[in-house]
């Protein structure tokens, strides 16, 4: 092209085609093979494996497991049916965490990611090599219909990528996010999260020539890029994943010493006592253990002994994991829309006298939504927590500026009849009185009377105290027990009066803080919002946890949440160990050194049969 003309008579034109050209380059994406919510990855790109990993891990041997209830689906895309333990291994993400680090992740599916200064986009680049178990490529296609049939057909999925407002293919291998808001470090990370899943099979037929349907169950056995495939399934009873040898990733450095057992296979059982006499027994290789009284009694066998099956009780799951174990009541019954009756059932609760007598003293009372964390609220408001609260202080407690929360202290005769002496009061100021041995809604003279849903009989003796307390003060408790498929279906309806809730929180608390506390998941069937939370001050910091422009202000709102939610008394807090109580034959064994934040199980464990 000829530019004599632009230096004869055009320099201003010239000047402005310069600039468009630097603006231009200015603008070239900046590819990145990893993202860290806040601060910096850990790893360089040229990384060779992952710090915790043994990269000499034979491949070879079964792993074989064990799960409590049962199983009726394998598409892990809807909210209906129980899906089967283990369905993750067969699907990969566009990222993948570290845990070796608290807010580290890195390409998988992905070689790259680039987002722009005010992240209101985020681009994911696809490997090439990257293939569907039928050797097909993954596609943006791929990606872009994944995000779509979640967020359609899973309330959880939907409430957690709400900000993301859709994906477009903007390249061959390239895949772009947008976002409904900017600034949020969250989002470039979250959406490398959830499972992609093959377009192609699930618009396909299966092999009776039926049109596969994504938006039912199914227990055909689902195709996925991942280092698993499906090789058996007896439904409800068990499962068996076998290690692909053409899986397409089995060498990336993110992979590396990972997916060691040939196969794994997964058995189901009714009753918690008859799976840990299979594991006992030998049937079962690896067991984590949830009742801190079997811990203490019931390992004594003689292959503990002999040191053939080995114990350990670990806090890496727990460094970086807030934990909130309760019971909750459904604020969308009319019986627990007084705050004063949720308090009134807290102070009925004896956790001492249960940690006493049922598990060995091996509990700690959790006071926190973030409990174990430095994100956990104590003591009374300060700084930039306190400014926060005040700007809401016409719409929360006056309790949280004045009185730390603490939970009712029993464990001694003295200490159980003050509790339920106050627990009566606060039911009286509610419109509840003591007439008898019932306790009477003082104007429709009804009883206060209740279930307690529970999923597996293994819980009933944790509760069955919590019932006897109850009734002390007149409250008809009862303990209702149900098969896991049931009881998944009326936890999605909010067909409950009390369960047995649990929350785990990351280090880095947003989007799912919605999803968990927010209104608009009130009334959503599906989602975490099992309390049926529903207040504008909860909603605001939600607001300025997700917005917060650094950690400071971020950690603050997270606490003034927290004190929130507790000064509502929306839970009744439980307990917790705070340590992953693990045992296993010394057929399988980890690395000798375990991640920071985890214990990579299965993943980087192998068989130590295949080493004989």
């Amino acid at each position: 092209m000829d530019f004599d003309w632009l230096k004869r008579g055009a320099p201003i034109i010239l000047t402005a085609m310069i600039l468009g050209f630097s603006g231009a380059a200015a603008q070239e994406p900046q590819w990145r093979h990893g993202i860290a919510v806040i601060g910096d990855l850990k790893l360089p790109s040229d990384f060779k494996q992952l710090p915790y990993v043994d990269p000499n891990a034979p491949k070879a041997g079964e792993l074989r497991l064990a799960d409590e209830g049962t199983f009726d689906n394998l598409n892990l895309v809807i909210d209906r049916g129980a899906a089967a333990a283990g369905l993750l291994s067969v699907f990969d993400t566009l990222m993948k965490r570290s845990e070796d680090e608290v807010f580290g992740n890195y390409g998988l599916l992905a070689e790259a990611i680039s987002y722009p200064p005010d992240m209101s986009s985020a681009t994911f680049r696809l490997r090439p090599e990257a293939r569907w178990a039928d050797g097909q490529p993954v596609t943006p296609e791929d990606v872009i219909f994944s995000l779509d049939k979640l967020k359609e057909l899973s309330a959880m999925y939907s409430g957690y990528y709400r900000h993301v407002s859709g994906a477009e293919k903007t390249g061959e291998r390239e895949v772009t996010f947008r976002f409904d808001e900017k600034n949020n470090r969250e989002l470039p990370s979250i959406v490398g999260d959830f499972p992609i899943l093959p377009k192609h099979w699930w618009e396909g037929k299966d092999a009776k020539g039926q049109q596969r349907d994504i938006s039912k169950t199914t227990l055909e056995p689902v195709m996925g890029s991942g280092p698993y495939r499906i090789a058996s399934v007896q439904p409800g009873a068990a499962i068996r994943y076998e290690l692909r040898d053409d899986y397409w990733g089995k060498d990336l450095p993110i992979n590396i010493g990972q997916y060691n057992f040939r196969a794994i296979n997964y058995t189901y059982f009714s009753d918690a006592d008859v799976e840990f006499e299979a594991f006992r027994a030998g049937t079962i290789d690896y067991r984590q253990e949830n009742s801190s009284s079997r811990w203490a009694t019931r390992y004594d066998f003689d292959a503990v002994k002999d040191g053939r099956v080995i114990k350990e009780a670990l806090t890496n799951p727990f460094k970086a994991t807030g934990v909130m174990q309760a019971f909750v009541p459904n604020l969308r019954r009319e019986t627990f829309k007084d705050a004063r009756v949720r308090e009134a059932l807290n102070y009925a609760y004896d956790f001492e006298d249960l940690n006493k007598n049922l598990a060995y003293g091996g509990l700690k009372r959790v006071d926190s939504f973030f409990w174990g964390t430095e994100l956990a609220s104590s003591g009374l408001p300060q700084g930039r927590e306190r400014e926060i609260l005040q700007e809401l202080k016409d719409k929360i407690p006056p309790r949280v500026f004045t009185t730390p929360y603490t939970n009712p202290v029993g464990g001694d005769p003295q200490k159980v009849r003050d509790n339920l002496r106050t627990a009566i009061g606060l039911l009286k100021e509610a419109g509840w009185e003591l007439k008898g041995n019932r306790m009477l809604n003082a104007k429709s003279r009804q009883p206060m009377s209740f279930e307690i849903l529970l999923n597996s009989p293994s819980m009933e003796r944790t509760v069955l105290p919590y019932v006897a307390s109850l009734k002390k003060i007149g409250i008809d408790a009862r303990i209702r027990t149900v098969d896991a498929s049931q009881y998944i279906n009326r936890i999605r309806s909010f067909d409950y009066d009390i369960i047995f809730g649990v929350w785990a929180q990351t280090m880095n608390p947003g989007n799912e803080q919605a999803e968990y506390w927010g209104s608009k998941s009130a009334e959503r069937q599906g989602s975490r919002n099992y309390a049926g939370i529903a207040d504008p001050a909860v909603d605001a910091l939600i607001a300025k946890v997700t917005a917060a422009p650094d950690r400071e202000q971020q950690v603050a709102a997270i606490k003034a949440l927290d004190r929130v939610l507790l000064a509502n008394n929306f839970v009744i807090p439980m307990f917790y160990s705070g340590e992953s109580k693990i045992a296993y034959w010394k057929r399988i064994t980890h690395p000798q050194n375990l991640p920071e934040y985890g214990i990579g199980f299965p993943d980087i464990w192998w068989s130590q049969d295949a080493v004989k």
